[in-house]
């Protein structure tokens, strides 16, 4: 016997509106999917906070390290390759992040999209119980790693690498005297580094900064249950 849906004042017997009828719920299910709702709401606020955290050491590691290669003409200009280390690893966790946070998201889309809506009123697929069954039993992230960091590339990280890479160039200029040409492929000696030659860090930098960019561009542009 079907249990009558809550807070619609239905008594025994009573007729329930169209679209209610096809998936209805005891007050118990009811309850609990809304704790459940709350819940994952909660835990993407939480993973939120954790998300703007890395995001902030990063920048503020990356202006540290800046204000010190470019305060002494003698600071190395390595400095900034560390600042693009730092920021790579600060990337990496907070994508790992990304991924915790989407799957508590996905769970609270699903809901949003089916459970709320059949609670008002509206006709839903009554097998979307399995779906967000299946999210329970084996909690996986709907999105993958490689999504994940090009998402956070485009959201954040690409412009921190634009400003370090845009630094690296200045400390590389203001090391020079006055009044001097850029040539090549003399310029390259610019980035020498110990006995690193130049041309290899000048390499080593733009093949991955390709990296990131190709991670950003291949990123999927859609959440689950998004439209656009």
């Amino acid at each position: 016997m079907r249990g009558v849906m809550p807070g619609t004042g239905l008594g025994p017997g009573a007729q329930a509106p169209a679209g209610l009828t096809d998936v209805s719920y005891s007050t118990n299910t009811a309850n609990a999917l809304i704790h459940l709702y709350r819940a994952e709401v909660g835990k993407m606020t939480a993973y939120r906070q954790r998300l703007d955290m890395t995001t902030n050491w990063s920048v503020v590691t990356t202006a540290g390290l800046a204000s010190f290669a470019l305060g002494d003409v003698n600071n190395s200009h390595a400095t900034f390759l560390f600042a693009m280390f730092m920021n790579y690893f600060f990337l990496r966790l907070e994508a790992r992040r990304f991924r915790t946070y989407e799957i508590a998201h996905h769970r609270v889309r699903i809901m949003e999209r089916f459970f709320y809506p059949a609670m008002l009123g509206d006709k839903v697929d009554p097998g979307w119980h399995q779906l967000l069954l299946a999210e329970l039993s084996k909690p996986r992230s709907p999105m993958s790693r490689s999504d994940a960091l090009g998402w956070r590339l485009n959201r954040n990280y690409l412009w921190i690498y634009a400003a370090v890479l845009a630094a690296w160039f200045a400390k590389l200029d203001l090391g020079q005297p006055k009044g001097w040409v850029l040539e090549f492929p003399a310029a390259f000696e610019l980035a020498d580094i110990g006995s690193f030659p130049g041309w290899l860090v000048f390499t080593g930098v733009g093949l991955f900064y390709l990296y990131l960019i190709a991670l950003a561009a291949r990123a999927a542009r859609t959440y689950p249950l998004e439209e656009g």
